[in-house]
Formats: structure tokens, sequence, C-alpha cells
């Protein structure tokens, strides 16, 4: 069998005439687990939601082994959105219980593992009788990684799964995610805020920012290409002479720039400076400060 490959082809989504995606270009593979990163507003829930075909892209394509996705039930059985559970949305005033998300997935995902979920509501202590309403902000995060998880669905997107978890939860989660990706080898994107705690599950990070895809690398080798360089500003100047820099920052005649090293490239020779490895959550940082200055 053949791995599928889950495309977007310059998507762009715009709401009341304000363009919020840009031209997206992105392939995800199957059998690996992604994270998506970008700040509040870059449109990461957007791209998932169109991605699962629960959102219209304005233009552009959705596509699964070049077939698209929107309204075509065969390609939706691969793909799952497991999106924030937000009770007050639900219109029913008295709220939907656990077991009534419970009784939705198992009738309308085909692929659903009803003992799966059963496992993990008994692990995470969920009661299936107790309304949505009633429930905490990390109980609903409980609820929306059952349902990522039993979906079973080939491409599986989880938007800030562990919001509102505590340290504890959250280790479990990330275990539980390792598990079912080892045994099953789905695909997984995972929406964090929470960037440095999960950095070691993703094998590909994206870099969402302001509506564009800011890169789509290994994140390995993102983070052995990327050098945090500091010293006083001449010698900085002349190491990184000729590299991609972003994020300069100076105080007095001293500076400090990341540095992204191309295949095989190295730094200037230079006495005097420092060079310090970067974290995900600083190379994001760096990053978006470059595109904005």
């Amino acid at each position: 069998m053949s791995e599928k490959i889950l495309q977007c082809r310059g998507i762009v989504k715009e709401y009341r005439k304000q363009e919020v995606l840009h031209n997206i270009d992105l392939t995800l593979e199957q059998g690996k687990i992604y994270g998506l990163i970008g700040r509040n507003g870059a449109g990461k829930t957007t791209l998932l939601s169109i991605l699962s075909a629960q959102n219209p892209a304005t233009s552009g394509d959705v596509l699964l082994n070049g077939e698209k996705v929107w309204e075509n039930s065969r390609a939706l059985e691969e793909i799952f959105f497991s999106r924030e559970i937000s009770p007050n949305a639900v219109g029913d005033s008295s709220g939907l219980r656990v077991k009534d998300y419970l009784e939705m997935a198992e009738a309308y995902l085909p692929k659903w593992d009803k003992n799966m979920a059963e496992e993990l509501v008994e692990l995470f202590h969920l009661d299936k009788k107790k309304k949505t309403l009633k429930l905490s902000k990390g109980m609903l995060s409980m609820l929306s990684i059952v349902l990522a998880l039993a979906s079973k669905a080939e491409f599986t997107f989880m938007d800030e799964p562990v919001s509102g978890l505590d340290v504890v939860a959250r280790e479990q989660f990330y275990r539980l995610l390792l598990e079912e990706f080892t045994e099953s080898g789905r695909t997984f994107v995972i929406s964090t805020h929470i960037i440095e705690e999960a950095a070691d599950l993703f094998e590909e990070v994206i870099f969402l920012h302001e509506g564009r895809i800011l890169l789509k690398e290994n994140t390995q080798e993102l983070l052995e290409h990327s050098i945090y360089v500091s010293g006083r500003a001449e010698e900085v100047d002349e190491a990184v002479k000729g590299k991609e820099i972003h994020h300069q920052e100076i105080l007095g005649r001293s500076k400090s720039v990341m540095v992204r090293l191309k295949e095989g490239e190295t730094l200037n020779q230079t006495q005097g400076i420092t060079l310090q490895p970067m974290n995900l959550q600083k190379v994001f940082v760096s990053l978006c400060a470059g595109e904005e200055e």
C-alpha cells in the first residue's frame, strides 16, 4: 500500500473581506508527528479546519492522494480534527454530556475504536453522565484527547490538546500519543503554545506566522542549524557575514543574533564571540521577531 499524502495547494481564506490565510502550500506525509506552532491569531485553527473540510477555503484545494477532500466521504474517513470543546457553543443551554460526545463519535467516525475510548475515559476519570458545561477546562481537554486518539483517523489534528492540563496529565498525554503513534503509524498534527515541553515529539515543525508558513522542517535539523551568536558587535558581524540572520539585538557595543546555517555551512572564524544552541521556542520567537522588524 502506498503512503498517503495530504496537501494544501494555494489555500486562501478570507473573513469579512480580510485575508487570514495567504496562499498556503503544505504537504503532510503519512507516519509523522508534526508540531504546528504560531502566535494567537496566526491562523492555526483556521488551517486545520480547512484541512479537515470543516471550513471551506476561499480559494485553493486540499487533496488526499490527489483527490479533493471537500464533500468527499471516502477521503474524510481518513481525517479528523479534534477541536477545543466549548460547551457554551452547543446551543442547548442544558449542555451535552460526555456520553453524548462519545455516542456522536461512534455514529459519525467510521474507524472509531470504542474499546480505546472506554479505556481512556476510565484512565482520565471522566464521568460519562456529566454535562460538559460542568467540566473543567482540563477535563474538556481530556475529552478532546479521547475523541482524537479513538477516532483512529489516519490524519488526526489536535488543537491545543493540553490546554488546562496539569503537568502530570500532560506527560500522560504525551506518552499515550507516542504509544498510539508507534503502534499505528498514524499522522498527527499538534497545535500547541507549550512549545518546549512538546518539542521532542515533533519529527517536523511548521511555523505559521500572520497567515503564512515561515518554515516546515525536520525539528532536529532545524535546531542543529540554528545558533545564537553574541559578543562585541564588530566581531559578531564578521562571524555572521554572508549568513542568514534573524532577530538582532544591540546593547551598547555588544550584539546578539540568531543564525540559520545551511547544510555544510559554518560560521566565519572569529575570536571573542559566544555560541549557544537554541531550543525550539527560541528559534520560533527569533524568526517571528525577525519577520516583524
